[in-house]
């Protein structure tokens, strides 16, 4: 698969830059937004945003059952932020009827650093991407408080406590960051989705 077709969820949040960074990758990207469009890609980009919001608009728009559907039928997803937020099996402090796509066997803790005015960048460690730390951005961002036996930490934050808060798994084809990449023009988390795609 030499330029596999990456969709984006295109509820809200960072599509534009979602879809440019997939393409500076190597891959082709759409915008999704319905179930016909999610039908032809081979891999998903969830993107940040609000995700009691993501989650009313996809049972609104009649997707959340088709994402369930094509997520346990293998296709490769990646969620940022409240993306990450969206693949979680558990999420802490979530709304009572908020739904959550699933699959990856973590608990998340929505806005985990705080509100808004909290936002904040670190440079992160991330071996499975190589090179120097990635310049992570953190916007009303989750952690991952506990993670399944199948989980793969990539990489952690330290806010000053010695913590090492987790900000980045992986789970067989799902990928998921409680950071930006979108917004750093750094390629590495985009190149590294990509490779999963087309090598699973």
């Amino acid at each position: 698969m030499s330029a596999p077709l990456i969709g984006v969820l295109a509820l809200q949040g960072d599509v534009r830059e979602h879809i440019r960074s997939l393409e500076l990758s190597g891959a082709r990207a759409v915008a999704v937004g319905s179930v016909d469009v999610l039908d032809t890609v081979d891999a998903l980009v969830i993107p940040g945003g609000e995700s009691t919001t993501m989650s009313k608009l996809a049972i609104m728009d009649g997707l959340l059952e088709p994402l369930r559907a094509a997520r346990a039928g293998g296709l490769p997803m990646y969620g940022s932020c409240a993306g990450m937020i969206m693949l979680a099996d558990r999420v802490t402090d979530a709304r009572h009827d908020q739904e959550t796509i699933g699959g990856l066997d973590v608990t998340v803790r929505r806005n985990a650093f705080g509100r808004q005015v909290d936002s904040f960048e670190a440079n992160v460690r991330i071996p499975a991407i190589g090179g120097e730390p990635f310049p992570a951005v953190f916007i009303r961002a989750p952690r991952v408080d506990e993670i399944g036996s199948d989980v793969e930490v990539l990489a952690t934050v330290d806010r000053g406590d010695g913590d090492g808060t987790i900000v980045a798994v992986r789970q067989g084809r799902l990928l998921a960051t409680a950071f930006h990449p979108e917004l750093t023009g750094d390629l590495r988390i985009h190149e590294y989705f990509v490779e999963m795609v087309r090598n699973p």
